[in-house]
């Protein structure tokens, strides 16, 4: 009699932090810049409550920018900042639309979102925040092709308007064009992603990949990098296909790890939207082994982020000093996202220094 094996209980972490041997950097007025930012946000959400606010603290998102960020002015890092928590409290929004349309209440959707409930509403936000980018001075309602916005403004809006019009005043013309363009094909993912929840869909491994890199809501922060160095990138260094391979190593990086570390929280959730879990459902893959394969495909992007920095090629001094000055922070993204990854609540709670240090993680019990 064959006996099937257990469930797994836990899982070990890749040791990511020890392969990624470049400098952790944290900006002088970080954490008070941090606190202001998470204010910001929390005072301009009435409607969370007490859990969630304790939440928006322990993410520390401000925390995560002044790693990233290190070198700007106060004022552009609390700009950034105020960003950064409005993309988690984005993603967080995605969670909550998830968990009222799913069966059982299950974050995403575990297998059916009634009436494609999710895909409307993503749709509805992503309307109305590239509104308040689009016109940034004022609220004007679009109409047209089925997506009528309401006669006064959402609060997403609201705030993406706030940050909005602080980030323009500094931001050359190219770090607005990027940052508009991927924050758009950001909300496109995410409908992507939504309809497959939608449709009790896991998508395959290519597929995934695809939209995870827009999903990750890295690319407007790699032009926020601009805003920082108040820097603006010629279009033909942006374009070079090295330049490209950086981004998209540091995106890739950033987003396999946060599926790492993020698994054992989403699976207890029941969120199949990650690489673990695809992983496991489609190449035979156990929960260590798929854990160890994310790892190594982590390792190897960082190897290829040093491989391409050493092939960059010069333009002159001047655009030569900008390129280094933003390679440097896409670099900082790489350790500091690692870094912060065991240092916010939101995957390991309050153990994440022990886990960071022992790489052992336990298995959270499913919700039900």
């Amino acid at each position: 009699m064959v006996v099937a094996p257990l469930p797994p209980t836990s899982f070990l972490l890749p040791d990511l932090v020890s392969h990624c041997n470049f400098s952790l950097t944290y900006h002088t007025d970080g954490d008070a810049i941090a606190q202001q930012s998470v204010t910001w946000l929390d005072s301009n959400c009435p409607d969370l409550n007490p859990k969630q606010r304790r939440a928006l603290r322990g993410l520390q998102a401000g925390e995560l920018t002044a790693f990233c960020y290190n070198t700007t002015t106060s004022e552009r890092l609390r700009v950034v900042s105020d960003f950064m928590n409005y993309l988690f409290h984005l993603c967080d929004y995605f969670i909550i639309i998830g968990n009222t349309h799913a069966d059982r209440g299950v974050a995403y959707g575990r297998d059916n979102i009634s009436d494609g409930m999710m895909t409307r509403e993503t749709d509805v936000l992503s309307d109305v925040v590239m509104n308040a980018l689009w016109f940034s001075g004022r609220y004007v309602p679009t109409t047209g092709a089925g997506k009528e916005q309401p006669p006064d403004e959402l609060n997403p809006g609201k705030l993406a308007r706030d940050f909005w019009a602080r980030c323009i005043q500094d931001a050359g013309p190219g770090v607005q064009a990027r940052f508009k363009e991927t924050l758009g094909l950001f909300f496109e993912a995410v409908n992507i992603q939504a309809r497959a929840r939608d449709d009790g869909v896991i998508p395959d491994l290519e597929s995934y990949i695809d939209v995870r890199r827009d999903t990750s809501g890295c690319k407007p922060c790699w032009a926020l990098i601009e805003y920082a160095l108040d820097i603006d990138l010629p279009d033909f260094v942006v374009e070079h296909p090295i330049m490209e391979a950086l981004n998209q190593s540091t995106n890739d990086l950033v987003t396999w790890s946060n599926d790492i570390f993020s698994y054992n929280v989403e699976q207890s959730r029941g969120d199949t939207h990650n690489m673990i879990v695809i992983l496991m459902t489609y190449h035979g893959h156990d929960l260590q082994s798929a854990i160890d394969y994310v790892g190594d495909l982590c390792a190897q992007t960082i190897d290829a982020f040093v491989e391409n920095r050493s092939k960059l090629p010069s333009w002159g001094a001047e655009v030569d000093d900008m390129v280094e000055r933003y390679v440097d922070g896409l670099q900082d993204w790489i350790v500091g996202s690692l870094h912060w990854s065991f240092m916010t609540h939101r995957y390991f709670g309050m153990n994440g220094a022990e886990v960071k240090k022992t790489r052992f993680v336990k298995l959270l019990s499913r919700d039900t």
